[in-house]
């Protein structure tokens, strides 16, 4: 066999070693995508009312925030499983068993491979589950099967940079509860973008950073898509921050996995 043969053939054990993992630890699913449900009943539940009056839609209340919300929910689903990649990564770090993997006849590139297929398999159930509970709280969607094409193709994107970035936090990290931390700004930034409230709202300062930080354009982009509007150039604004999110993700990952292993 050529040796991308071979690499194929290692990375898909190594993502069903990630999968029988997940499967094995099933509550780790369910915590990480327990907080996004939690925001998302106590928003539209506890604030929906005087938020959704604030939107300006013709509607107003609950029913008008759970459709301006539902997207910026579905991103922090994202945010919150990616904690989960870290915190695997780190676990096969400090446990030796990367130490061991080196030992062995199998391509290198498989061991991170398998941890960033399985973590976005993760991610798609975390968000299917919270689209669903969003649907059952009154999220209405109007996108038809093109918008949700795209929709899940736009994830998948968003996805695939941030566990790259997720992979190298957990590198970084010199124990599994440092890989439980260090992912925790990316869940953070979604409350300091246009995910629960319009940018015009905020502070001068504040809504300069919000508009021009990540997350903002792709909750534009996922809201855009959802609701059949215009998406103007967030799609390519947020592909473009994916790019780049990945790319350098993806180059420390590979330098810190190249140095010793720690024991």
């Amino acid at each position: 066999m050529s040796t991308a043969t071979y690499a194929l053939t290692d990375s898909a054990t190594m993502l069903r070693r990630n999968l029988k993992r997940m499967l094995r630890y099933p509550s780790l699913t369910l915590l990480l995508v327990g907080m996004p449900i939690i925001f998302l009943l106590l928003f539209v539940y506890v604030f929906g009312g005087t938020l959704g009056d604030g939107l300006g839609a013709p509607t107003g209340g609950r029913e008008a925030y759970v459709n301006y919300l539902a997207p910026g929910i579905i991103l922090m689903t994202v945010t919150a499983a990616v904690q989960g990649t870290a915190i695997s990564v780190a676990m096969d770090m400090t446990e030796g068993i990367v130490a061991r993997f080196r030992t062995m006849a199998i391509a290198r590139v498989s061991v991170l491979t398998g941890h960033v297929i399985g973590s976005i398999i993760q991610i798609m159930i975390g968000v299917t589950i919270v689209v669903g509970v969003a649907i059952a709280v009154g999220f209405r969607p109007d996108a038809g099967l093109g918008g949700w094409l795209a929709t899940a193709g736009f994830l998948l994107a968003i996805s695939f940079a941030l566990v790259w970035l997720s992979v190298a936090l957990g590198l970084a990290s010199s124990s599994v509860e440092t890989a439980s931390n260090l992912p925790m700004p990316l869940t953070l930034l979604p409350f300091l973008s246009s995910g629960f409230v319009p940018t015009e709202s905020m502070p001068a300062g504040l809504r300069w950073f919000a508009e021009y930080q990540p997350f903002t354009p792709m909750i534009e982009a996922l809201r855009a898509l959802m609701t059949g509007a215009p998406v103007g150039n967030n799609v390519i604004v947020g592909l473009a921050w994916c790019a780049v999110i990945a790319l350098g993700g993806y180059l420390w990952s590979r330098k810190l996995y190249n140095r010793p292993a720690r024991t």
